[in-house]
């Protein structure tokens, strides 16, 4: 082995060496200081000669001091709502819908039924960019159009042709076509009428109902439709708790801390429209995640703090019934609460859903409280998020 290799193997013991002294140095330095790190530290100016202590300069940000306000301030809109015979109809029929079939039709066509159609358009008497097609199908009302185009379809049959004379939105996303008048040269080849599937032992099969009839599926529905309320009730509630812990304290956030938000949303954005690690990341702009990031910062060090002044802990009992709810939605249920209670990764995010429920229940007994009467179809609308687009 050459001295050049004896060297290297020497230097680098040696920077190992210094590296765990620092970090052990570093660690006994926060602790005693009582100081809570953001990230990992930047490591300056090291000195370090022989029969001289060793010095170096820690470089990090540190968890800010959370002084949360009284909770008799927040005031919270409870909202309350019940699954009525007629929601449950209602949804049927939506069911009913997504499991129609379109059958051939000689009658005018009327909003709801299913157009073959070719068309052109014409801008000035020219073709423009995307405003032509062949054996296109299209659902009068679904909106897929620009305003008019469906309508102006109506009272057609097969073979027919017509005119439109049309303006694109003011607001539509080609420039060039942004307020356009336009015309489009349309032939019907075909029209289509909706029919839906009868209430019987073939559609409840669909659902998952086997036995037990009509009577059987509609209490099926409307226990899916009361278990959906309960966790919208929830979800709004802990939202609007949320919303008002976030007004009410003001938070001084730590850069790594927002940035580190930043990452995992814009993670979460490849992960929801399917993009793999062949994305790069730093392709998004920070700023379009940037008041969410802060929102989400703020919160965590908020809701952390509750929970260390209140001495909050998971309440195993609702730990066991998030756990079984979860489940309740698998064909095996007992199945997949032993696989959550064998993953202590899994059972920890329950627990942390858990606690922040806990959270919003102490802050809930604190609160002034009203409780907001609402329709079904009202409650089950998520809440905008305020002060964050998109």
């Amino acid at each position: 082995m050459s001295n050049f290799v004896i060297n290297n193997l020497l230097l680098n013991r040696q920077r190992r060496k210094l590296q765990r002294v620092i970090n052990s140095s570093f660690y006994e330095a926060i602790q005693k200081e009582e100081l809570r790190p953001v990230g990992q530290p930047r490591i300056d100016e090291v000195t370090d000669k022989e029969g001289q202590d060793l010095e170096f300069m820690a470089v990090f940000e540190v968890f800010p001091e959370v002084k949360l306000k009284e909770m008799s301030k927040v005031k919270i809109a409870r909202p309350v709502a019940d699954v009525t015979a007629k929601d449950v109809k209602k949804m049927i029929e939506q069911l009913r819908d997504q499991q129609s079939t379109f059958k051939p039709s000689k009658k005018k066509a009327a909003k709801g039924d299913q157009l073959n159609i070719d068309y052109v358009g014409t801008k000035k008497g020219k073709e423009f960019d995307g405003g032509k097609a062949e054996g296109q199908d299209l659902v009068l009302g679904s909106d897929s159009m620009i305003p008019g185009f469906e309508k102006g379809l109506e009272g057609l049959t097969g073979g027919e042709e017509t005119v439109l004379k049309l303006s694109f939105p003011k607001d539509y996303h080609a420039e060039d076509l942004k307020g356009a008048k336009v015309e489009f040269a349309v032939k019907v080849n075909s029209v289509s009428a909706k029919k839906l599937p009868k209430l019987d032992d073939e559609f409840f099969k669909l659902f998952g109902v086997e036995e037990g009839g009509e009577e059987k599926f509609r209490e099926e529905v409307q226990a899916n439709m009361e278990r959906e309320l309960k966790n919208a009730v929830r979800t709004k509630i802990k939202n609007r708790v949320m919303n008002q812990l976030f007004e009410l304290n003001s938070v001084e956030l730590p850069a790594a801390l927002v940035s580190n938000e930043i990452t995992q949303l814009k993670q979460q954005m490849v992960q929801q429209f399917g993009g793999g690690q062949q994305i790069d990341l730093s392709m998004l702009p920070d700023d379009m995640f940037k008041d969410k990031a802060e929102r989400r910062a703020a919160l965590g060090l908020i809701v952390s703090e509750v929970v260390k002044v209140e001495e909050l802990t998971p309440d195993e009992e609702q730990v066991r019934v998030r756990v079984d709810e979860i489940a309740s939605t698998y064909e095996q249920p007992q199945e997949v609460v032993d696989y959550y209670y064998s993953k202590p990764e899994l059972l920890s995010s329950v627990e942390a859903l858990v606690l922040e429920d806990q959270v919003t229940e102490l802050v809930l007994s604190k609160a002034k409280v009203k409780e907001e009467s609402l329709p079904y179809e009202e409650v089950i609308k998520p809440d905008p998020e305020p002060g964050v687009d998109g």
